[in-house]
């Protein structure tokens, strides 16, 4: 047993800096808060001496690892929050799938799921401690390394996206054999999503026990579903989350904000604003000031740079931080990028993204 199994989810250093937390609620802050999807990855050249040789899903099992991986972006920039480095994907392994990270092809499913009857391969009955224990391990040892300078947010996929990973057996361009799920069998698809959704709940409430301070849940293959199939068989499972989450904290006098991102999903915008989320993150394609006429003031948002304006040189990030800043307003909102970053990306361009969100968001603020 190593030292670090015996750190306990209590006691934990005071927050320093809540800005972050303040503006998901949509309270004041004195500037906007920043941090990037992705932000402990493949950019960083320490990250990759880190990850070097290693198994993926070895490294995510390890709370040591996973501890300094999300410390390191933190050494370098002013971010006001950090992520648990993790993967969605611990979910369908936390079910008994294989899944597999191999080189250049990204992560693999040996056996997906291809008819309804595979779905007998799944645990019924998913123990969360047991399965996922490590992420609860490696919140708990962060929360304690991290020594208050920002809040710890941690996450999950959504049931159709990791649905979708399992029937496909990997990244898809088409989503074509998940989405013939939908519509050849939509009462196992809705077994299937449902079984996701309890596995997810319990997930989440045990980051928050070992010491979450928000959560966010990736959507990332919304937008490849259309507005009715995205009211069948995504929409619900994501309020379902939220309402199951929200209740059982509140029984236990605890409240952490949530974030939903549904990329690609702009045609699902105002149902978002309203599924007992504080935030809906948004990506790139979605225009600032559109999205809070949209949103109604019912919720703060999150996003939303094109990463790629990251290969741009400084000066010209810091005018797009700008406008996006000035369209999003500086109250009820939290910068990021519109998805994650790129491991080709310069260190220095996402230095200069956060330093630019900070300077003009405290400038604007200033003249109000």
């Amino acid at each position: 047993m190593s030292k670090n199994d015996l750190i306990l989810p209590k006691d934990f250093p005071q927050l320093q800096n809540d800005t972050f937390l303040r503006a998901a609620r949509g309270e004041e802050t004195e500037h906007v808060p920043v941090w990037c999807m992705r932000q402990a990855g493949r950019y960083l050249p320490e990250f990759r001496e880190s990850r070097a040789g290693k198994d993926f899903f070895e490294t995510c099992r390890s709370p040591e690892a996973c501890c300094e991986l999300t410390l390191q972006p933190l050494r370098r920039f002013p971010f006001d929050a950090a992520i648990i480095f993790s993967d969605i994907l611990v979910v369908p392994q936390a079910l008994g799938m294989d899944v597999q990270m191999v080189a250049g092809k990204g992560p693999t499913f040996p056996e997906p799921l291809k008819e309804p009857e595979d779905l007998q391969r799944l645990r019924v009955k998913v123990d969360v401690d047991k399965e996922l224990g490590y992420v609860f391990k490696a919140i708990t040892l962060t929360r304690h390394k991290i020594e208050g300078k920002v809040p710890l947010i941690g996450f999950t996929g959504a049931p159709w996206t990791l649905m979708s990973y399992m029937i496909e057996g990997g990244g898809s361009n088409t989503h074509s054999k998940a989405k013939r799920w939908l519509y050849r069998y939509p009462e196992a698809s809705h077994i299937l999503l449902k079984m996701l959704t309890d596995v997810i709940v319990e997930y989440l409430l045990g980051q928050v026990a070992a010491g979450a301070q928000a959560l966010q849940v990736f959507e990332s293959h919304a937008g490849i579903l259309g507005p009715v199939e995205f009211k069948d068989f995504s929409l619900p499972y994501l309020q379902d989350i939220a309402r199951r989450v929200k209740n059982k904290l509140k029984e236990a006098g605890q409240d952490v904000p949530m974030i939903v991102f549904a990329k690609d999903a702009h045609y699902a915008l105002e149902d978002l604003s309203q599924s007992h989320y504080e935030v809906v993150g948004l990506d790139w394609t979605i225009d600032p000031k559109s999205a809070r006429e949209r949103t109604g003031g019912k919720v703060s948002l999150q996003g939303n740079m094109d990463p790629c304006a990251l290969y741009a040189p400084k000066e010209r990030i810091s005018n797009i931080v700008k406008k996006m800043v000035e369209g999003f307003g500086t109250r009820g909102y939290i910068a990021n990028l519109g998805h994650g970053l790129y491991p080709d990306m310069d260190p220095e361009n996402v230095g200069a993204f956060v330093e630019a969100v900070h300077q003009h968001s405290k400038q604007i603020i200033k003249q109000i």
